[in-house]
């Protein structure tokens, strides 16, 4: 079993249960033991670096200098906080002027930790062969969008990502499991994220847009590995339908749980049931009944 660091972040041990349920089962199907960082806190997503900078790199700083003491790499589910992380560790590089003392006492060499998006992980060429590997069923019948929304890319000169604009991991791996995957070109576009509080008005027209576009290319799903965007996806498709003037029934999948689906695991049904818009419907009509 290879061991690899794990920041969860907050959402995943609270609205987002379902992803972290997932994530963790695919992995066991993996072999991959995921070691969680001691004692990591709030990576201080989505508004801390708005409101207070220097609150969020000490943030940033202490979880990176925890992250540092396991093993390598330390994988992050969450779009937001990987980003976070990575914004701290590029504004370490250029000096530390802003760490409170006791982050600094630390001793930490925040460059040290290899922080990689779960997706990305999940998705390199090693893993898509261990999963296709260890297919139980395929994924026949789904035709994702996949959506891998705008924090976990950009701005590449502080994420590392190679295709920024066009990310294809997930495509490729949900290809390998047999998937029709849809080409789009609304990827890497915003769903509006914690927006849905102050500017549901917002974010019905964005994630109506993606919906639209999604729908244009005759995609019968949605895939992300954002939770975020999961639930400005999955909650407001009445509304979307609404504006859209049609019916529309697109559920949403995180990755992660069409990997589990893929390699037989048992829990699949739990983590689906959570979801406000059912794909009992859909995976019944693509012979992938649970």
């Amino acid at each position: 079993m290879r061991a690899v660091g794990f920041y969860p972040g907050c959402s995943l041990e609270a609205t987002a249960r379902d992803y972290m349920e997932s994530v963790k089962g695919a992995a066991e199907l993996l072999d991959l033991e995921l070691v969680e960082v001691p004692d990591w806190n709030c990576c201080g997503a989505s508004a801390a670096h708005s409101l207070d900078h220097r609150a969020s790199l000490n943030l940033a700083a202490r979880n990176l200098a925890l992250a540092q003491k396991g093993p390598q790499p330390v994988v992050v589910p969450c779009a937001l906080c990987f980003n976070r992380l990575k914004a701290g560790q590029h504004e370490l590089a250029g000096g530390r002027e802003l760490l409170l003392p006791e982050i600094k006492a630390m001793g930490a060499d925040f460059a040290a930790p290899e922080i990689v998006e779960l997706n990305t992980f999940l998705t390199s060429p090693r893993m898509i062969d261990l999963a296709e590997a260890g297919k139980k069923r395929d994924l026949t019948g789904l035709r994702p969008a996949v959506y891998y929304g705008c924090q976990g890319q950009r701005p590449p000169a502080v994420t590392g990502h190679p295709a920024h604009e066009n990310p294809m991991g997930i495509d490729r791996l949900l290809r390998a499991l047999g998937a029709e995957v849809v080409d789009w070109p609304f990827k890497t576009d915003c769903c509006g994220a914690s927006h849905a509080i102050a500017r549901p008005d917002l974010v019905h027209a964005l994630v109506g847009r993606l919906y639209e576009r999604a729908l244009e290319r005759g995609a019968n799903c949605l895939v992300t590995g954002c939770q975020m965007c999961q639930a400005n996806l999955d909650m407001y498709q009445e509304e979307i339908a609404a504006g859209l003037q049609r019916e529309v029934y697109l559920p949403v999948f995180y990755f992660t749980e069409l990997l589990g689906l893929a390699l037989g695991h048992q829990q699949t049904n739990a983590w689906l049931g959570r979801h406000m818009v059912s794909p009992a419907r859909l995976l019944e009509q693509s012979g992938l009944n649970l």
